[in-house]
């Protein structure tokens, strides 16, 4: 008799487990539509930052530039913002501008994402050397622009993206929805998407069968710097600010939520539900610790207690299927 039981199944399982464990220890509130809602507003802005890293990690690589493009695309929007928009101002034409500050915010991002694929894709210099040289020249780029200061007081029209809501679902839950599930159609029903997995599975073969790695590498590093951008709206958005280092401990957090989701930290595996899922349970027990009233740094480490778990899970199962348990 084989024992059947994936990745993703572990996590449903142990989502289930953290979910009844929580519920138990925290009451209905902990299922009650104010909490519920909370999580919807939190979850976004880290689960898109783990898409853009997610995609770079299929391939094998990985992006440390991530939080300091989103900070970088958001700071240019909000000072775009201070320079042509009066708070108090409404109209079409402030949205106009509105529309175009986030379209040079997004090519912001975008550039980045473009430098780190040539870094890594035509110069074949080591995705971790290369995303953290750029993660340390966006980084100083943005507390020059700021002078280490926040950059705030921007026009009500731009909450829409981080704070509004739609028929009682949160505005920047449903643009992360939207993500994932063009990243799901891009890494799933595209050739493209086809060819990610087998540079990270094996990219030597893939050379050799007529595959242009350089540009499908230099491609996912530019879908992961969108991704960035997106995160950097929706952050100056919830906060109606912008600033150097906001988010910072998120750049671990988009790892281990990647990992913990089932992708493979060689390349060539994992899922966006897994992804999705590892997302869900992170941001419960944030949410179960906090309506306990337990100290949130606390969360991060059973996060990792979670993370090594599920391995050691996943571990035990391969090891009893090899053997035809």
């Amino acid at each position: 008799m084989s024992l059947k039981l994936s990745h993703l199944s572990v996590l449903l399982i142990v989502m289930v487990v953290i979910f009844l464990g929580l519920w138990a220890l925290c009451g209905n509130v902990f299922i009650g539509i104010e909490n519920i809602q909370s999580m919807a507003f939190q979850i976004p802005e880290l689960g898109i930052l783990s898409l853009g890293m997610m995609i770079v990690m299929l391939t094998g690589g990985i992006n440390l530039s991530l939080i300091a493009t989103s900070n970088l695309s958001g700071i240019i929007l909000g000072l775009l913002l201070k320079q042509f928009i009066n708070p108090e101002s409404t109209g079409l034409g402030v949205v106009v501008i509105i529309a175009l500050a986030i379209m040079v915010g997004q090519l912001i991002a975008i550039s980045i994402g473009f430098f780190n694929g040539m870094l890594v894709a035509v110069l074949d210099i080591s995705p971790i050397l290369a995303t953290l040289g750029t993660m340390m020249i966006i980084r100083g780029t943005s507390l020059v622009l700021t002078n280490g200061d926040v950059i705030s007081g921007f026009t009500s029209a731009m909450q829409v993206f981080g704070i509004s809501d739609f028929l009682g679902i949160p505005t920047p839950f449903i643009i992360f929805l939207i993500c994932t599930l063009i990243m799901g159609i891009i890494l799933n029903q595209t050739t493209f998407g086809l060819k990610v997995y087998l540079i990270g599975s094996n990219p030597l073969a893939c050379f050799f069968s007529g595959i242009k790695n350089q540009s499908v590498l230099l491609r996912t590093y530019i879908i992961s710097g969108i991704y960035s951008g997106i995160a950097g709206l929706i952050m100056l958005s919830r906060f109606n600010s912008a600033k150097a280092n906001y988010g910072d401990s998120y750049l671990l957090l988009t790892i281990l939520a990647s990992v913990m989701g089932g992708v493979s930290a060689t390349g060539g595996f994992g899922k966006v539900s897994g992804l999705l899922i590892s997302l869900i349970i992170l941001q419960m027990i944030s949410s179960g610790f906090n309506l306990l009233g337990i100290s949130s740094y606390l969360s991060l480490v059973f996060s990792g207690i979670i993370l090594i778990l599920v391995m050691i899970i996943r571990y035990t199962v391969d090891k009893l299927q090899s053997r035809k348990i």
